[in-house]
C-alpha cells in the first residue's frame, strides 16, 4: 500500500502513523512511516495518524473445487500459459510477470472473485508461500494492481462473457479482454478483443474476425485462412508487447484453431515442448550441415588428392616421353656413328 501525504499549517499534524486493524480481523505489531516519508519539516507540532490495515483473508472462498472445463478448455488454457513461463522473454528487462489459469481474482473483500480462464499480469511476483490465504489467488489490493490482460474461452452460453464478466473485468481496470468462441456461441465473431475506455467500459477493437462459413473468417473485408497463404491474423497489444493470431494446426494430437500468443511477426511463442523439439529440428540440422560440410571436405581433399596423382602421372608421362625421346637420339647418334665408320654418310 502507498500512500503520499503532506503536512501543513491547515492540516493535523502527525508525527507517527500506527496501522491497524478497522475490524479487528489481525493482530499485527504498529508499523511506522518516518517523518522524511511523511515530507514533514517541523516534528514537534504533529500528533499521531491512525491508518487501516488490510482485511483478513480467511473469509475469502479462494477454491470452491468444481471441475467445470472440457478437454479443449483445459489444453487451450495450458497453451496460453505454458509458453510464456517456457519461451517468452517477459515484456522487459528484470519485470516479472504471473500467468495463470482458472485462478480467482478479487477486486474486493466484500465481494466474491471472478475467475478468468486465464489472466496476465505484468510487474507482479507471485507470494512466495501459496499455502497462505493471501497467496492462493491474485488479490488486487496485494498486487497493487488489476491484471492486463484476461481471456474467456467460451464452452456454452451459460458463461456470462459478454454481460457479467466484462463489467466485472471493466470495473476491476483490466486493459485488454478477449472472448475466444470457437463455435460462435455468444457472439457472431471467433474472437473478439477489447479494450478499456478512458471513460469506462470496453470498446471492440476494428480488427476483429467475422466467421463467414465454417473455416472461413472475413477481415478487412479479405477471406482469411488460419495459417493458409494470407497474412499472418495478429492482434497486438501495445501495452503487453505481446500478439494473439489464431493458430490452425495439431496440438496435443488434434488439430483445431487455437488461439496463441505471438510476437509482432506472428510467430507464435513456443510451449516448451515445441521449443525442445524446434531446438532438437535445429540441432538435426546442424548435425546434418556439419555432416555436409565434413562430406564436402572430404570430397574436396578427395579431388585435390586426384589431382595431385593426376599431376603426378602426368610428369611421370612427360619424364617417360622425355628418356624414350633421348633414348631415340642416343640409338640415332650411334647409328650415324657406325654408318659413317663404313664409310656412308647418312641423310638426315
Amino acid at each position: 500500500m502507498t500512500s503520499t501525504m503532506t503536512a501543513t499549517k491547515e492540516e493535523h499534524r502527525v508525527n507517527k502513523v500506527i496501522f491497524f486493524d478497522p475490524l479487528d480481523y489481525v493482530s499485527v505489531p504498529q508499523q511506522e512511516i518516518t517523518n522524511s516519508e511523511l515530507r514533514i519539516t517541523n516534528p514537534e507540532e504533529i500528533g499521531i495518524f491512525l491508518f487501516p490495515l488490510s482485511l483478513q483473508f480467511d473469509h475469502l472462498i479462494t477454491e470452491d473445487d468444481t471441475p467445470v472445463d472440457n478437454f479443449f478448455s483445459e489444453k487451450q488454457q495450458r497453451l496460453l500459459t505454458e509458453p510464456l513461463y517456457s519461451s517468452w522473454l517477459g515484456p522487459g528487462e528484470n519485470r516479472p510477470f504471473i500467468v495463470a489459469a482458472n485462478v480467482g481474482v478479487f477486486y474486493s473483500v466484500y465481494e466474491p472473485a471472478i475467475v478468468p480462464d486465464v489472466f496476465l499480469s505484468l510487474d507482479v511476483r507471485m507470494a512466495k508461500d501459496w499455502w497462505e490465504t493471501r497467496g492462493r489467488s491474485y488479490f488486487i489490493w496485494e498486487h497493487g494492481k488489476p491484471p492486463d490482460v484476461v481471456i474467456e474461452i467460451v464452452s456454452n452460453k451459460k458463461g456470462y462473457e459478454t454481460s457479467t464478466k466484462m463489467d466485472g473485468y471493466a470495473k476491476m481496470g483490466v486493459t485488454y479482454y478477449v472472448i475466444f468462441d470457437p463455435k460462435c456461441q455468444v457472439q457472431s465473431s471467433l474472437l473478439t478483443l477489447h479494450k478499456l475506455s478512458p471513460r469506462g467500459g470496453y470498446i471492440k477493437t476494428k480488427s476483429t474476425p467475422e466467421i463467414k462459413k465454417k473455416g472461413r473468417m472475413i477481415v478487412n473485408n479479405q477471406v482469411i485462412q488460419p495459417n493458409g497463404n494470407n497474412p499472418k491474423l495478429t492482434w497486438w497489444l501495445d501495452e503487453v508487447n505481446l500478439g494473439l493470431t489464431l493458430w490452425k494446426n495439431v496440438h496435443e494430437g488434434h488439430e483445431k484453431i487455437w488461439l496463441r500468443w505471438c510476437d509482432q511477426k506472428g510467430e507464435v511463442i513456443p510451449s516448451g515442448a515445441e521449443r525442445a523439439k524446434q531446438e532438437q529440428h535445429e540441432k538435426e540440422i546442424a548435425l546434418q550441415r556439419a555432416e555436409q560440410e565434413r562430406h564436402e571436405k572430404e570430397s574436396a581433399l578427395q579431388r585435390a588428392e586426384q589431382e595431385r596423382h593426376e599431376k603426378e602421372s602426368a610428369l611421370q608421362r612427360a619424364e617417360q616421353e622425355r628418356y624414350e625421346k633421348e633414348s631415340a637420339l642416343q640409338r640415332a647418334e650411334r647409328l650415324i656413328a657406325q654408318l659413317q665408320a663404313l664409310g656412308i654418310k647418312p641423310q638426315l
